[in-house]
């Protein structure tokens, strides 16, 4: 009797590994993050102003993405009807216009590296560097999220945080260490160690991300599709590492923040305001 349940637990791991093998599909997410607006006494914007633009803001946020799979790779993109939304209205003088986020990402967790093809500012890279598995802590709690019975997981690590404010009419760049907290939930049911955006290196499929400001919920999955799944890993771009994509992101936001101070102290006013989704 021993060795027939032996055998017979063996045989259900073969199968559990060839079934995790030959899967693939399709997981659709819906992103939302919050805003805040900071005003100064300038600004002439009242409360009410402020609350109408953080409703906009709100909904303009809310994004679907989806995340196509097979054992190895995953590509995550935003869905192409998301990245064509139209901007918010006006609201009292002021319009709000919020582009959708047209980056790549492409991950392959065999040979531990990711290609993210991006825009900035006008200019497209192509970011290929060496993929880390977060450092996950994984804790007994469960949840359901749809038919799905999930685990949490989370995940903590400390950043450098770079923020901008004028002082004296100039723009002066601040840094500060910021702690960053992730929680996930993951399901058994789905063994792909995959997941939205950056997120991957659970013992499941990750199928929610709480991410500080920023949260990510998959709305539907679809397992073995009829049509064979074809993940093309992303080609366009000037190619650089993750560390020279961030100088450059940086220098970038440093020659707009001081065009945007040029342009104040020769008394230039704008109404617009223009938001660019992050990763």
């Amino acid at each position: 009797m021993r060795n027939l349940i032996l055998a017979m637990l063996v045989l259900l791991f073969a199968f559990a590994k060839a079934t995790a093998q030959n899967l693939q599909g399709v997981a659709t997410y819906q992103t939302q993050r919050h805003v805040e607006l900071e005003l100064d006494s300038a600004s002439g914007m009242t409360s009410e102003m402020n609350k109408s633009i953080q409703e906009q803001l709100r909904k303009q946020f809310q994004r679907k993405y989806d995340l196509t799979f097979n054992k190895g790779e995953a590509l995550w993109q935003e869905q192409e009807a998301e990245l064509d939304k139209p901007k918010a209205p006006s609201s009292n003088g002021m319009v709000i216009m919020i582009s959708g986020n047209r980056d790549i990402r492409y991950q392959n967790i065999t040979d531990k590296n990711y290609t993210v093809q991006s825009d900035l500012m006008g200019k497209q890279f192509l970011i290929e560097d060496v993929l880390e598995k977060p450092n996950w802590i994984l804790v007994k709690e469960t949840k359901n999220i749809g038919h799905y019975t999930c685990f949490k997981a989370t995940w903590t690590e400390e950043n450098e945080e770079h923020s901008f404010e004028n002082v004296d009419g100039e723009e002066k760049e601040t840094t500060k260490m910021v702690t960053r907290e992730v929680t996930a939930w993951y399901t058994l049911d789905i063994p792909m160690q995959h997941g939205p955006d950056e997120f991957w290196g659970l013992p499941g499929l990750i199928l929610e991300v709480n991410d500080g400001k920023m949260s990510m919920m998959c709305t539907k999955v679809v397992l073995n599709p009829k049509d064979p799944i074809v993940i093309n890993i992303p080609s366009k771009g000037k190619k650089v590492s993750q560390e020279e994509y961030t100088q450059i992101s940086e220098e970038k936001s440093r020659e707009m923040m001081d065009r945007m101070g040029g342009k104040r102290k020769k008394g230039e006013e704008g109404h617009t305001m223009s938001i660019r989704i992050g990763g």
